[in-house]
């Protein structure tokens, strides 16, 4: 008996510690541990979303109680065995009309809130910022259009800590937002009506953030708009939410909102680090300089799908040891990047000196010892053809 007791306490505290290691907590402005209702709404959308879904399940609730109240006591109260004995009888205009009438007024009555909020979803008009969100396997592109800010444009992917320790599976320890943050996440003022522009480059893609109550498909080809007013600052988290492929689990939208004084300081940062990526595109650069350059933009943008160790992952073909990589035409890589092919997306968005210093680093690094250093003036020859 006292042995039983003895691995019962161990395994007690074994489930413990288990359970411990892996605890997590609430997600402000995402998830919550045991959710059973709707993310806390931060924007008036969400909350008449919110209220809509509470009114439509408990209007459901009524009639479905009521109708099988109705429909069980008449088979208690009217059983054969109390001698009840069925009424004979074909039809009752009064009664037809009733079961008409009621189910049409029971569903005017839903359609009209349901109809108000589908239709403020809808209206995009207006906006004091204009943002579009593109899609590609696996990250998401930024572009400001309008409003304070316009002209900012960078890409948010998940967090590389994040993706490394999901790789590894060791996760103990893992913050609460574990595979919900990015290394760029969206920024928008406190609030501003901030319309969104979805498109994708490649496949179907899905932009939602559920606490803001938006969710819009991006698909290649076409392009969508939604809105939100944030009501409060903090960070809130969504995902893709249409199947895009095996990494489609690594996906996640984070948005940051900021005062208006905040948001302004980040927007002035910003244009200081674009202005300070504009290089002059004739100048020569050298192969370590541009290898140390090369380095920190595959980090960034390549890593996640090729591995920091160039190998690739299942159908993601390989940087070290690649024919194209190795290929004494450098314009074929260059080419590859600036308009991408099959699961591989284009990246036009960075610069001309980003562009040669990634294809030096991949030229110049792992196996691949080519020697060879390409220059911003080669990528800049590139981008019209």
């Amino acid at each position: 008996m006292k042995s039983i007791t003895q691995k019962a306490a161990a395994l007690l505290v074994a489930a413990g510690v288990f359970s411990g290691a892996h605890a997590v907590e609430d997600l402000p402005g995402g998830p919550a541990v045991r959710q059973l209702n709707l993310q806390t709404a931060a924007t008036r959308i969400a909350a008449e979303q919110s209220w809509l879904h509470w009114m439509m399940l408990i209007a459901c609730l009524v009639i479905f109680i009521a109708v099988f109240a109705v429909m069980f006591y008449s088979i208690w109260k009217h059983r054969k065995s109390k001698g009840a004995k069925p009424a004979s009888f074909h039809e009752s205009v009064s009664v037809e009309v009733i079961w008409t009438l009621v189910p049409f007024v029971i569903v005017i009555l839903m359609a009209l809130p349901a109809t108000k909020v589908l239709v403020a979803t809808k209206d995009t008009t207006n906006a004091d910022l204009t943002i579009k969100a593109t899609g590609q396997q696996w990250k998401w592109g930024y572009d400001y259009l309008n409003g304070e800010g316009a002209g900012i444009s960078f890409l948010s992917a998940l967090d590389a800590s994040h993706r490394e320790m999901s790789n590894s599976g060791k996760t103990q320890g893992a913050s609460n937002d574990y595979l919900f943050k990015v290394d760029n996440p969206l920024v928008v003022p406190v609030g501003k009506k901030v319309r969104i522009i979805t498109t994708a480059n490649d496949v179907i893609h899905a932009w939602g953030v559920p606490a803001l109550g938006v969710k819009q498909d991006a698909i290649p080809g076409f392009v969508r708009d939604t809105w939100f007013r944030a009501d409060k600052t903090g960070d809130f988290y969504g995902n893709c939410y249409e199947l895009c492929g095996k990494e489609h689990a690594y996906m996640p939208i984070q948005v940051k909102v900021l005062s208006t004084e905040d948001y302004a300081k980040w927007v002035g940062e910003e244009q200081k680090k674009m202005a300070a990526k504009l290089d002059d595109p004739n100048k020569v650069w050298q192969l370590a300089d541009l290898s140390v350059r090369g380095e920190k933009v595959y980090a960034a943008n390549c890593a996640a799908c090729h591995q920091a160790n160039g190998k690739g992952a299942g159908p993601i073909m390989p940087i070290d040891g690649s024919a194209l990589v190795l290929d004494a035409d450098k314009n074929k890589e260059i080419a590859l990047l600036l308009k991408g092919r099959n699961a591989m997306p284009a990246w036009k968005q960075l610069s001309d000196t980003d562009i040669a210093a990634v294809v030096t680093y991949t030229k110049n690094h792992w196996s691949n010892k080519t020697g060879q250093v390409v220059q911003p003036a080669e990528v800049l020859a590139q981008r019209g053809k």
